[in-house]
């Protein structure tokens, strides 16, 4: 592809100009000329001819002598090429009516500074296939009654769906980045959007919103078609509509179909491609259908002949392309036999899971991204969640354009899905300031540098630093520029860094800006570590437990380690505050919002400061383990209190400028605490968090004066557990008593050989381990706490625990993490650790999901 830089300005051209193109010209041409006009109100400029190689208008040019094009300018889809004709009218040629669109928009930001006199040529063309971001059509919060996922289509709930000029201004601001997709994400859209001859009582809002959903959705996709962009609707499987889930008996969140919710799901997308043909899908094939072969079977038996029964309705000959997600599914068992069906396939998985920790991705999670690259359809790498990033502001450029670079070298990528930076929350961000700031606004830099890199991520360093400081000179003025760059790149590095070595997951079950307790780095183990954060998102390097066991043998160590993590993330941490605070003075403009950014570079100084003295605090408790020499205790407490002394600095400088430090507060948030349980939001700000540190040093204090009394100090893991009244309901079912000795299944001779204390002589329920039922019912006149028992084995003959990385309804009755590790062996199989579910008082099916033994070893208080 050709690119020539613009001469140096050799002078103004006249006035009067003038903008041709074709009468007929497509709406997105239509929309450039529009730009270009107002753009071109009150500047200088010549005549301006703007259409598509084809058009008669370039064809008069060309055929004239006027013009001549370059042989392979542009030939790309949506690349462009500005040329200045003989006679001095400057062409504008769009390879089609994309590319025609974007050479307007790219003229109209060149002309305020002068197109040049003589001859000029400059071709443009995207590197990325797909470029845009996603919008959540989701709370911060459940419904009443719902579940995960599901939030209809609401005035109350999404009152920017309905705002036509918000949607404008956005949509603008998407064209101008040459974004060419708007994901809309939702657990269940079609009950808002269509309705079925068949199954009337599905609609889930009135007819009057109904009506406004229709108009809107139309609406919308007019309004993104014409700037270029492709609107894509997601949804979740299975997720049903709730009305029509109550008339028939059913959960609104199935683990496997029936033929009736085959018909219906069938029925709803053919009738949303034949409303909105012009509308993408894209299906995630979990998290709560989580059989394989029943995902698979959904894909090309559901999914995909919906489509055809749509695109039969509309009279549509070409396929709507589908996006499927490689979320909670094995989509290289997918894909082959989804492309026997349907062609127009495109594929997306997680960048860097569900944070930004590194751009050298690798393991498991780069084969899955090339493979997907190889399968024949186009790939997109996904920027989800950042869930170590929210909520401050991200404007590292170099990370950024190297993630991009990754994508492609490395993944395989020719797309990018991108998440906002506070994506539960849409549209506002979580600064606390009125008016509330609009999130494309305020992380303008976000957004506008992976759109950048997405169109072309070859660009140079030097050329980058001069762009940026040129766009932060428009935000701030020219003498800041420069240091506010650097701040923003120092800063980048930091929350990266700390969640890959230290973090329990990338998933968006822990908010990193909230820390970790120091039991979490001490014993990761027990709060169900994602070995994919080190193993896939991580450069190599080792983990807390690993270098401490390593420092004990006296091994060499490999790779990033703890102690130099810590220098790094202090390092930077603390040129970013030089940098920013020596910007302060310069500043020229927007001087609100750069206090604003100001005060998050220093909040993310205190939150790396907060993270080192406790990972060192971590690291003397895991020398302790084998010293046990009491000044690595006395190590730990001073370190620890050195923690939670810039803890309380991060509460300072966030207490009265964030509303949250995360946007999802529900319970699939577990780390460093549980999130809102019941409907109540919990433990979502520093300032709910500061306590419990606060108490948590209190306690590691009585520890280390306990070590030190004569006798050392000693504790059972858990109190003992009281079992509950309860009755099993579940015929040729019985129980048996939890003791060393028994046996624990009906049909196998397998005994226990070791039993935690607390779960000595509880009652558990007798499954055979042959065939296990995966429905038991049982009876309680009080709450109570049911406790499963996962073995440790990842063999597919092993029931496995849930994990909220894959399913986020995992931790709707709690069990996420284990209650009692290695609570059990075995002569003959694996040992077992117990999760804890609670269950209200009442009648209730105990539903273990997945397939594989596992053991129920009471019901307790």
């Amino acid at each position: 592809m050709i690119r020539l830089t613009l001469c140096l300005f050799l002078g103004i051209l006249p006035l009067a100009a003038k903008v041709t193109f074709e009468p007929a010209a497509a709406p997105r041409v239509r929309y450039g000329v529009q730009r270009l006009e107002t753009a071109l109100a009150g500047t200088p400029a010549a005549d301006i001819v703007v259409g598509t190689r084809g058009d008669p208008v370039i064809r008069r040019l060309t055929e004239s002598g006027q013009l001549t094009l370059a042989p392979q300018e542009p030939s790309q889809p949506e690349g462009f090429e500005l040329v200045t004709c003989r006679d001095g009218t400057i062409a504008v040629i769009g390879t089609d009516d994309t590319g025609a669109l974007y050479g307007c928009l790219e003229l109209a930001r060149l002309l305020p500074a002068g197109w040049p006199k003589g001859p000029q040529r400059l071709a443009d063309a995207p590197v990325m296939v797909l470029r845009g971001p996603c919008i959540g059509m989701q709370k911060t919060y459940y419904l009443p009654g719902r579940k995960v996922y599901e939030y209809p289509y609401t005035p109350e709930e999404f009152p920017f769906f309905y705002d036509k000029a918000m949607w404008t201004e956005y949509l603008d601001f998407l064209a101008d980045q040459r974004m060419n997709t708007l994901y809309l994400w939702n657990g269940h859209p079609f009950a808002s959007l269509v309705r079925l001859p068949d199954y009337p009582e599905a609609v889930e809002v009135s007819d009057e919103v109904f009506a406004k959903n229709v108009e809107m959705f139309h609406w919308l996709t007019a309004e993104c078609d014409r700037r270029g962009i492709w609107l894509v609707q997601q949804f979740y499987s299975i997720i049903i509509s709730k009305p029509f889930a109550e008339k028939h008996g059913l959960s609104t969140q199935l683990h496997e179909s029936t033929p009736l919710v085959d018909d219906y799901m069938r029925k709803s997308i053919a009738e949303f491609v034949r409303q909105f043909p012009n509308v993408g899908l894209m299906p995630c094939l979990g998290e709560a259908l989580q059989d394989q072969h029943a995902q698979t079977r959904w894909m090309t038996d559901v999914i995909l002949p919906g489509v055809k029964d749509g695109m039969k309705a509309a009279g549509l000959t070409k396929e709507p392309p589908i996006v499927l997600r490689t979320h909670a599914t094995d989509a290289t068992k997918v894909m082959p036999e989804a492309l026997k069906v349907y062609h127009n396939l495109y594929t997306e998985a997680k960048f860097n899971g569900e944070s930004l920790t590194t751009w050298e991705p690798r393991g498991v999670r780069q084969e899955l991204h090339l493979t997907m690259s190889r399968v024949g359809s186009t790939h997109i790498a996904n920027v989800h969640i950042l869930a170590n990033l929210e909520p401050f502001r991200y404007g590292a450029t170099d990370f950024i354009q190297k993630s991009v670079l990754a994508m492609r070298d490395r993944l395989g990528a020719k797309g990018l899905h991108l998440y906002p930076l506070f994506y539960w929350d849409w549209p506002v961000s979580p600064d606390i300031v009125t008016p509330q700031l609009k999130q494309w606004n305020r992380d303008w830099i976000w957004f506008e540098a992976w759109a950048r890199y997405a169109w072309n991520p070859d660009r140079d360093a030097a050329g980058e630093r001069a762009y940026w400081t040129a766009r932060l000179t428009e935000h701030y003025g020219a003498a800041a520029a420069g240091l506010i760059l650097d701040a923003y790149n120092f800063s980048g590095e930091c929350a990266p860094r700390i969640l890959r070595r230290y973090g329990i997951t990338e998933g968006n079950r822990q908010t990193m800006s909230l820390g970790m307790t120091l039991d979490e780095l001490v014993h990761p183990e027990k709060y169900r570590e994602f070995p994919e954060l080190w193993e896939s998102q991580s450069p190599p390097g080792e983990r807390l437990k690993e270098y401490a066991e390593r420092a004990r043998k006296k091994q060499p160590h490999e790779g990033e380690t703890p102690p130099s993590i810590n220098a790094e993330v202090l390092d930077f941490s603390a040129r970013a505050v030089a940098a920013i605070d020596a910007a302060a003075p310069l500043v020229t403009a927007n001087r609100a919002e750069f206090i604003r950014l100001q005060n998050d570079i220093h909040a993310i100084r205190a939150m790396s400061q907060n993270y080192v003295a406790k990972t060192e605090a971590a690291m003397a408790v895991l020398r302790f383990r084998y010293s046990k020499d009491l000044a690595d205790m006395e190590r730990a407490e001073r370190a620890l209190t050195e923690s939670l002394k810039h803890y309380r600095m991060l509460t300072a400088l966030t207490k009265d400028t964030y509303t949250a430090a995360n946007s999802m507060q529900t319970a699939q948030r577990r780390i460093p605490v549980p999130g809102g349980v019941g409907g109540k939001a919990a433990n979502y700000h520093w300032t709910q968090l500061l306590p419990i540190y606060e108490k948590e040093l209190a306690d590691f204090r009585a520890q280390v004066a306990a070590l030190k009394a004569p006798g050392g100090a000693q504790g059972r893991t858990h109190a003992p557990l009281t079992p509950a009244a309860w009755k099993l309901l579940t015929p040729g079912l019985s129980t048996f008593t939890v003791q060393v000795g028994n046996t624990v299944f009906p049909d196998s001779p397998a005994t226990f050989t070791s039993v935690a204390p607390e779960l000595e002589g509880l009652q558990g329920i007798s499954l055979p381990r042959s065939g296990q039922t995966d429905s038991i019912e049982f009876e309680c006149s009080t709450p109570v706490r049911v406790l499963i028992g996962y073995f440790n084995n990842r063999a597919p003959e092993w029931r496995q625990p849930p994990t909220l990385e894959t399913d986020a309804s995992a931790a709707d009755n709690g069990g996420a993490e284990p209650y009692i590790l290695d609570a059990a062996k075995f002569d003959q199989l694996p040992s077992l650790n117990v999760h804890a579910f609670d269950y209200p008082a009442g009648r209730h099916k105990i539903e273990v999901r997945g397939s594989g033994t596992y053991v129920i070893l009471g019901i307790v208080r």
